[in-house]
C-alpha cells in the first residue's frame, strides 16, 4: 500500500487510533484551544519509506553506510585543511565550508530515518518538526549559494589569476562565507515563521522520511497559498540565481580556455576541476530545483522522496569523490598526513 493510500484510509478526523505497520500508534493528539472548540495536532506521525521489514533492514543497513562515509570523508577533509597549512587557500576555504555542511545535512535527516527502521514509534512534536525544518532549510540554502560562491572562485582564479590573490582576499573570502551563511539562515527562519503560522487539526502522518515543508503544507488546515508562494519565490531566487550563475562562469571558463590556453596540460587540469564542480552542481540543484518548484505541492507521494535523497544523502557522499579526494594534490596531503600521524619514527 502506498502512503498515499494510507494517507486516504487513515485521514479521518473521527479515528483517534489505528494499526501502522502492524503496531498500534496514536494518531491524533489534539488540545482545545480556548471555547471556539478548535483542535490542533500536538504531534506527528511519520510514514517512513516502506512497511516492509525485510526491506527495511536492508535500508538500515545502507543508509548507515552511506552516512558513514560521509562523515568519514568529509571528517577527513576538515581536518587535512584545518592541519595544512599549504591547503589555506580561498578554495579549500570554501571546500571546508561545504564538508561541515554536507556532515551537517545528512545528520538532520538521517539518524531519525535509521530509527524509523528500528522502531514502529515515529512521532514527533510541533516543536521538533519546526527545529528539523528550520535546520534543514538553512543548510540547504546556505550550501546552493555557497556553490555559486566556488564557480566565482574558480572564474577569478582561471581567468584572472594575477588579479586572484587581490580579489579573492582574506576579507573577502570572510565575506562571502557570511553572506552565504546569512542568507540560508534568513530563508530558513522565512520558512519556519511561515509554517509555525499555520494551523494543523488532523490527519498528522507525514508521508515523508523526514519533516520537509512540502508534505506539512499538505496537512495544514489553514490557507497555505502564502506559503507555497512564498516557497516558489525563495527557492526560485536561491536555487535559480545560483545555477544560473554557476553556469555562466563556467561557460565564461570554458571559453577563456578553448580560446586564449595554449597549454593542453593547463586545460586538462582546468576542465577537470569545471566538470567536477558542474557535476555537483546537477547533482544538488537539479533535484532541489524539482523538489521545490516544478513539482508543487499537493498530495505528497513516494515520487517526491526521490529528490530528497539525492541532495540529502547521496551528494554528500560523493562531493569528497568529487572536490578533493580525487585530486592528486590532497591525495598526495593526505598520504603524508596519515605516514607523519601513524608512522611518526619514520619522519
Amino acid at each position: 500500500m502506498t502512503n498515499k493510500e494510507r494517507l486516504k484510509e487513515l485521514g479521518m478526523f473521527s479515528l483517534e487510533k489505528t494499526w501502522l505497520n502492524g503496531g498500534c500508534v496514536q494518531l491524533f493528539a489534539m488540545s482545545t484551544e480556548g471555547t471556539d472548540n478548535k483542535t490542533e495536532v500536538s504531534d506527528f506521525v511519520l510514514l517512513g519509506l516502506t512497511n516492509l521489514q525485510d526491506l527495511k533492514n536492508f535500508l538500515f543497513s545502507f543508509f548507515l553506510l552511506l552516512y558513514m562515509a560521509n562523515v568519514l570523508g568529509n571528517g577527513t577533509i576538515i581536518v587535512i585543511i584545518v592541519a595544512e597549512p599549504w591547503l589555506h587557500t580561498p578554495m579549500y576555504f570554501f571546500l571546508g565550508n561545504l564538508s561541515i555542511l554536507d556532515i551537517c545535512f545528512s545528520t538532520v535527516a538521517v539518524p531519525k530515518m535509521l530509527s524509523s527502521f528500528l522502531s514502529e514509534n515515529q512521532t514527533i512534536s510541533f516543536a521538533g518538526c519546526l527545529a528539523q525544518l528550520h535546520f534543514f532549510h538553512l543548510i540547504v540554502s546556505t550550501e546552493t549559494m555557497l556553490l555559486a560562491v566556488l564557480a566565482y572562485d574558480r572564474y577569478v582564479a582561471i581567468c584572472k589569476p594575477l588579479h586572484y590573490r587581490l580579489v579573492m582576499n582574506s576579507r573577502a573570502c570572510l565575506f562571502l562565507a557570511v553572506a552565504t551563511w546569512s542568507s540560508g539562515f534568513l530563508h530558513a527562519l522565512m520558512s519556519t515563521v511561515m509554517t509555525s503560522l499555520l494551523h494543523f487539526c488532523g490527519p498528522n502522518l507525514v508521508p515523508h522520511f523526514f519533516r520537509d515543508i512540502k508534505p506539512l503544507l499538505s496537512l495544514a488546515c489553514s490557507s497555505t497559498h502564502l506559503n507555497l508562494t512564498l516557497l516558489n519565490i525563495d527557492a526560485g531566487v536561491l536555487g535559480l540565481s545560483s545555477f544560473i550563475l554557476t553556469l555562466f562562469s563556467y561557460i565564461y571558463i570554458i571559453s577563456f580556455l578553448l580560446l586564449k590556453v595554449h597549454s593542453q596540460e593547463n586545460r586538462r587540469k582546468a576542465f577537470s576541476t569545471c566538470t567536477s564542480h558542474l557535476t555537483v552542481e546537477f547533482l544538488f540543484c537539479m533535484p532541489s530545483i524539482s523538489n521545490y518548484m516544478i513539482s508543487f505541492p499537493g498530495f505528497p507521494s513516494e515520487r517526491d522522496m526521490i529528490p530528497t535523497l539525492m541532495y540529502c544523502i547521496v551528494t554528500p557522499v560523493l562531493n569528497p569523490l568529487i572536490y578533493t579526494l580525487k585530486n592528486k594534490e590532497v591525495k598526495s596531503t593526505l598520504k603524508k598526513f596519515l605516514n607523519r600521524k601513524l608512522f611518526p619514527e619514520r619522519i
